[in-house]
């Protein structure tokens, strides 16, 4: 029978997972639960020195606790859920629960993509025009700021996932997925998507393209400004404060930009492999990128590694 022509209604969905490579799902269990441990502990230490230490507290340690938090949210809403499907083939999830899952990632991931603009034009008022740096990014900025992040991400989700919950659900109820990520339910859906499709686009441009744009124009203006320093020592310095931003940059977008911009396969088995890696990059995207955030700035960064230091020997 037609799947559109199908009334029964779906009540929950099935998470393939890896259950097609049963040899990966263990290791990749263990694996996943280290990255998650190391997620938990890393952005949960950046989170307290930002807190406890009060050379931290500036404007660009306000935005990384929040980016640290941020991540632990965006973690937590998938991983115990990727590692339940390792461990339950064709795990099961309800209908709400699923929806919930999607809300909650929807939104961290978007305002991540907005937090990381905003940490871009603090670096560029830093590095651009320092002596005007304690009046432009004063209380009554940065934090309207963080908050904008989180009230945008969150009312993009909102959006999203209340377009995805009205569709009808009423033929195959198997996510070929380790979560519930949008794409791979809305292809469950039998009725017509192209909404949900142009909604997302233009969300993506707003989310994606927007924050990239401004990076990049502000990434300009300061690497002109360190350009026209003209001591080595004055350069480096200058570098060292928003190389740790630039690196999550480039590993955030490059993942996404490798994820959803490569060619897909034609050839059947060509098929098969390439959904293996889509769902692989997809965990790197979720796991890899925030566990490698506090290693980034703990490594990159001379105020948090001295504050680390304080705290352990406390």
């Amino acid at each position: 029978m037609d799947r559109f022509n199908q009334t029964s209604p779906v009540v929950g969905f099935i998470l393939l997972g890896l259950s097609a490579h049963p040899r990966l799902e263990k290791t990749f269990f263990v694996l996943i639960l280290l990255m998650y441990l190391v997620i938990l502990l890393g952005n949960g230490v950046l989170i307290l020195v930002t807190i406890l230490d009060s050379h931290l507290h500036t404007p660009m340690y306000f935005f990384l606790g929040n980016l640290s938090f941020l991540d632990i949210c965006y973690t937590t809403s998938s991983v115990p859920l990727i590692l339940d499907s390792f461990l339950t083939p064709r795990k099961t999830i309800s209908f709400s629960a699923c929806f919930g899952q999607m809300f909650l990632s929807f939104a961290m991931g978007a305002t991540e993509c907005v937090l990381l603009g905003m940490m871009a034009f603090d670096r560029y008022v830093a590095i651009c025009n320092p002596l005007r740096y304690p009046v432009v990014m004063n209380k009554a900025i940065y934090i309207p700021m963080a908050a904008g992040s989180w009230a945008a991400g969150i009312t993009n989700s909102v959006v999203q996932t209340s377009q995805a919950m009205r569709l009808p659900f009423c033929g195959d109820n198997v996510i070929n997925h380790f979560t519930c990520e949008i794409l791979a339910v809305l292809k469950l859906a039998c009725a017509d998507i192209s909404m949900n499709v142009i909604s997302m686009v233009v969300a993506n441009v707003i989310f994606l393209g927007v924050p990239v744009l401004f990076i990049f124009v502000s990434y300009v203006f300061i690497i002109a400004t360190i350009l026209r320093i003209p001591s080595a020592e004055g350069k480096k310095k200058a570098f060292s404060t928003c190389s740790a931003h630039l690196t999550v940059v480039v590993v955030f977008y490059g993942t996404i930009l490798f994820m959803y911009g490569k060619p897909k396969s034609k050839d059947p088995l060509g098929e098969d492999k390439q959904d293996l890696s889509d769902k692989l990059t997809s965990l790197f995207y979720g796991v890899v990128t925030p566990m490698l955030n506090p290693i980034i700035y703990s490594l990159r960064n001379k105020d948090v590694k001295a504050a680390v230091k304080n705290l352990v020997h406390q």
